[in-house]
């Protein structure tokens, strides 16, 4: 069984003149897993995949794909990784089928256009041009093009963006079946419940490093905070409430959020107050920190920073 990385980054730095883009990261994928590198615009994602993919190189550290430095050896490694971009530039006059076949004279060993267009459920739209398919239907035709060649690792940049939650979740099952199937994958998502779902690990980058690291799981684990959280009103509001001592109390969007590290007493103190105020809570919500909420928090106040 090969146990070697797909993908290992070490101390990766990446520099544009006085601009640091990548700060020294490191990490592996290992086959058959799905890492999502998560971060906001700016954080290092990009500028990371690019090196992986082959079109940068790196200022400092070294980065292997596949056994093979992507920059200086990636002829060797282009037949077997797929790349699918945010957004592809298909030539909407052709037909679906029409788009695969051209595609297919260039991807060594791919796939027919009826098993490509299978793989994805497009068979029916075979003879429809391009121009007229759903933006669900046009991000599976970029992953049946991403997969022609049968690639033994996969490239996704932010590949649901744009979709409705119908068509993203019908994207996450195709992405899922292959991974059943052993694929490796590396992502780039701005949706945390796209991450959740597809990822054995995450990877959390701000200013050019990883900041967390690890499992779902391990990630909100770090995390030793729960939120409670009520709509807000004229009565309930971030100024009216009484002092909850170690707790962060922020309003938002409509509601009003206390983070703490114990939600019991932060609970009860709330309930109390609203009985002695004859105040109705409305929306009264209790959960553990989520990996969105901790995305948040690194992106706006950077904890955790190396």
């Amino acid at each position: 069984m090969n146990t070697e990385p797909t993908i290992r980054v070490a101390d990766l730095r990446v520099d544009y003149g006085a601009k640091t883009a990548v700060a020294g990261i490191s990490f592996d994928v290992h086959p058959g897993e799905v890492v999502a590198l998560l971060g906001t615009n700016g954080a290092g994602k990009t500028t990371t995949m690019d090196v992986l993919e082959g079109y940068l190189r790196p200022t400092a550290g070294s980065v292997t794909v596949l056994g093979h430095d992507p920059y200086t050896e990636r002829a060797r490694i282009a037949p077997q990784i797929g790349i699918m971009l945010q957004e592809a530039g298909f030539f909407g006059e052709l037909t679906v089928a029409e788009t695969v076949r051209a595609w297919r004279r260039f991807t060594p060993q791919a796939a027919s256009v009826q098993d490509a267009l299978r793989l994805v459920d497009l068979e029916d739209r075979a003879r429809t041009r391009v121009g007229r398919l759903s933006g669900g239907e046009r991000r599976r035709l970029d992953l049946t093009l991403a997969v022609l060649g049968e690639p033994r690792l996969l490239f996704l940049d932010e590949p649901t963006t744009g979709l409705d939650p119908e068509s993203r979740r019908e994207t996450w099952r195709f992405l899922k079946r292959m991974v059943d199937e052993g694929m490796t994958m590396l992502l780039t998502t701005h949706y945390m419940e796209e991450a959740e779902f597809l990822a054995d690990r995450v990877a959390i980058m701000d200013h050019g490093r990883i900041v967390r690291h690890g499992t779902v799981d391990g990630v909100l684990a770090q995390e030793a905070s729960a939120r409670v959280s009520v709509t807000a009103d004229a009565t309930v509001n971030a100024r009216t409430l009484p002092p909850f001592p170690g707790t962060e109390v922020s309003e938002a969007d409509g509601r009003v959020t206390l983070v703490t590290a114990d939600p019991q007493p932060v609970l009860r103190l709330l309930l109390d107050w609203a009985d002695d105020n004859g105040v109705r809570l409305r929306g009264l919500e209790v959960r553990t920190a989520s990996l969105e909420d901790v995305f948040l928090d690194v992106a706006a106040t950077g904890k955790g920073r190396a």
